[in-house]
């Protein structure tokens, strides 16, 4: 007697095809997904940013919320999500959501692992917001979230091996190869601020000494600030007087607009962050040798103070340097809504695959309603 599943095997031998090449949809889906509105979503220690994103890069509307109370909890974060992805959702017609988490996220984009700057360990972030959005959810590290927008739209359009490095309070990283995210097996490949460069050198957060970003970061640049002032060095005088002698007022912007007023000191500070900055990328080439690394993050705002001196040392430090090509290094175009705008359009691979899904349904579905009226026409012939 013929099954249900006699009848519907030439169907499932035409799609096996497709199942050996689920691995490289990513590559291309981007051509194919569905040119429809998203919502990116860009999570720090005490904001929440979001917006929609159309097929083409542009934010038709963003919003930003302070957590309230500055609270860090899970409950809070995600309870400010939702709220903002329902207020943008009254006037444009969203499909999917995309959250750029700072934090390690895991391989099936499901889990923040560990977030620094919030008490997030192992939360199952995508489950819990698809459970209280009526749209798909993605999540993803935010360095990643940021390359692929870089890649899509902004300064690494192009490129086929690309290496975006963010350089805020610390440093994060990402791997583009062939248009696809590089995870690694466990999903957290990519922190490249804590390579140690300097053996038994000043303690890191992660409990490592010397870590790269202890170095070449926001949080590096303010430090060796903050001790030239207080040890009251005369090169610092400058910065001492544009804060009042209040020497923790010191910021990371405030060092880059005093450089670009021309203060010696600071000028110094970024070439020596910078300096570090290409150590680590001739690390990095020799590893992964790219042909483009992307320098995005809030210390990039200076520009060619920071990224001069670190093609510099790029090229006194690459391995076989004058015999092999260099890659090319170069500011990040899209600014501070780099990983909003990445994360709005790697949702769209999502809401592709929920459509596909749909699609499935509707076909078993109708196939198993030719096996039934076949059955039943035999039934009564």
């Amino acid at each position: 007697m013929s099954t249900y599943r006699d009848l519907t095997a030439p169907i499932g031998s035409r799609r096996a095809p497709v199942l050996r090449t689920v691995g490289t949809r990513e590559r291309r889906s981007h051509l194919t997904a569905p040119r429809v509105p998203t919502v990116g979503i860009d999570i720090g220690g005490t904001k929440v940013m979001a917006g929609v994103v159309d097929a083409d890069g542009n934010i038709l509307e963003k919003l930003r919320a302070e957590t309230p109370d500055k609270s860090k909890s899970p409950k809070v974060v995600e309870d400010t999500i939702v709220e903002l992805v329902l207020d943008l959702s009254d006037r444009h017609d969203v499909h999917a959501v995309g959250i750029g988490a700072a934090g390690w996220v895991d391989a099936d984009r499901n889990r923040v692992l560990f977030a620094p700057h919030l008490s997030w360990r192992n939360e199952p972030l995508r489950d819990r917001l698809s459970g209280r959005l009526s749209v798909p959810v993605l999540v993803d590290n935010d360095a990643n979230t940021a390359a692929w927008a870089e890649w899509r739209f902004g300064a690494g359009r192009g490129e086929d091996h690309l290496v975006m490095i963010t350089l805020g309070t610390g440093i994060g990283g990402a791997i583009l190869e062939d248009g696809q995210v590089k995870r690694g097996k466990y999903g957290v490949a990519g922190e490249f601020g804590h390579m140690q460069v300097v053996p038994g050198g000043h303690r890191c957060p992660c409990g490592n000494r010397g870590c790269w970003e202890q170095y070449s970061s926001g949080n590096a640049l303010v430090r060796e600030a903050k001790e030239l002032a207080a040890a009251d060095s005369p090169v610092a005088y400058g910065i001492i007087e544009h804060v009042k002698g209040q020497i923790g007022d010191i910021t990371g912007p405030m060092i880059t607009e005093l450089a670009r007023e021309g203060d010696a000191m600071c000028i110094e500070l970024l070439q020596d962050i910078g300096q570090w900055l290409g150590v680590g990328i001739a690390n990095l080439a020799a590893a992964l040798d790219p042909s483009c690394f992307v320098i995005g993050g809030g210390v990039s705002a200076a520009d060619d103070l920071l990224i001069g001196p670190a093609r510099d040392a790029f090229k006194r430090h690459l391995t076989g340097r004058g015999y092999r090509p260099e890659a090319r290094i170069t500011r990040a175009q899209l600014g501070p809504e780099a990983g909003m705008v990445g994360a709005a359009d790697l949702a769209r691979l999502v809401a592709r695959r929920f459509r596909r899904a749909k699609r499935r349904r509707v076909e078993r579905y109708e196939r198993y309603e030719r096996y039934a009226q076949a059955r039943r026409d035999r039934d009564t012939a």
